[in-house]
């Protein structure tokens, strides 16, 4: 099988994902909790009913997903939980969250192009999307809907790595932002690690999904010292799978400044 070579420059911002979509910005006001009966019903109707089972069907049939240690999360009972994973599967990374945190709901935070494309913004609501928002004025109330959802005891989906690198099989580094959300809740916190196995007759890897958690905050460090520590445990419980994974058919390449490109930089300086 052809090996495929992806270059990269900037490990925290290059995005692989390869969609052409015009991004729409979330606006401040952006509704991410709706409490109409109808709109309830239809979201049920098309989770619960539609979405889990197909995506149960697809992770099974397409990457013949495997989930270790779900059990963990028994631990958190009764409690709203974050979940962090590794980017790296296109439609096993939607529709993974609902297998792992099942009968939770998974909420999933995604980047605005998610809810830009005209007619299906409303289906992918319904599904669990939350839209970052595109300016400081919107976090106000995407903070109070993180709130919501973890004290209704569903599970937030975040992807710290931020962006879509896909088949990459090791862990990319990312910051502590994003663990603000647990640390100032004091909500459990686990981690999920995509591993990527080789299959002879497929294309497509297996997927083996490491849960590994709960992480809790100590009351004896700061905001900031505690975003630092769960941040680290996660990727630490990341890194420590991802060494597992074997499926090589796409490579990720740093590429080398050339001469040139390093005295357009300094022109730009």
């Amino acid at each position: 099988m052809k090996q495929e070579i992806r270059y990269y420059s900037d490990e925290l911002n290059d995005d692989f994902a390869g969609g052409n979509i015009k991004t729409k910005p979330t606006p401040p006001n952006f509704k991410y909790i709706h409490r109409n009966p109808v709109w309830l019903l239809f979201e049920f109707i098309v989770y619960r009913i539609i979405v889990v089972p197909i995506a149960w069907i697809i992770s099974k049939l397409r990457y013949g997903v495997k989930i270790k240690n779900k059990k963990a999360i028994r631990q958190a009972k009764g409690k709203g939980i974050f979940v962090y994973g590794n980017h790296v599967v296109t439609l096993g990374d939607a529709f993974h969250p609902s297998l792992v945190t099942f009968p939770r709901k998974a909420f999933v935070v995604v980047h605005p192009d998610t809810t830009s494309i005209p007619f299906i913004k409303t289906l992918v609501v319904m599904l669990g999307a939350m839209p970052l928002p595109s300016g400081k004025t919107g976090y106000r109330n995407f903070t109070a809907a993180i709130k919501d959802r973890i004290e209704h005891r569903h599970a937030v989906i975040i992807y710290p790595e931020a962006h879509l690198w896909p088949m990459y099989t090791g862990i990319r580094p990312f910051k502590s932002d994003s663990f603000l959300y647990p640390a100032m809740q004091n909500a459990p916190v686990f981690s999920t690690t995509t591993v990527l196995k080789s299959r002879r007759f497929r294309k497509t890897p297996k997927c083996i999904v490491y849960v590994d958690g709960p992480f809790y905050t100590d009351p004896a460090l700061s905001l900031a010292e505690n975003k630092q520590k769960l941040r680290d445990e996660v990727y630490s419980a990341m890194c420590a799978h991802a060494v597992e994974s074997n499926y090589d058919r796409i490579k990720y390449v740093k590429a080398e400044k050339t001469e040139k490109n390093a005295d357009d930089e300094q022109k730009i300086a």
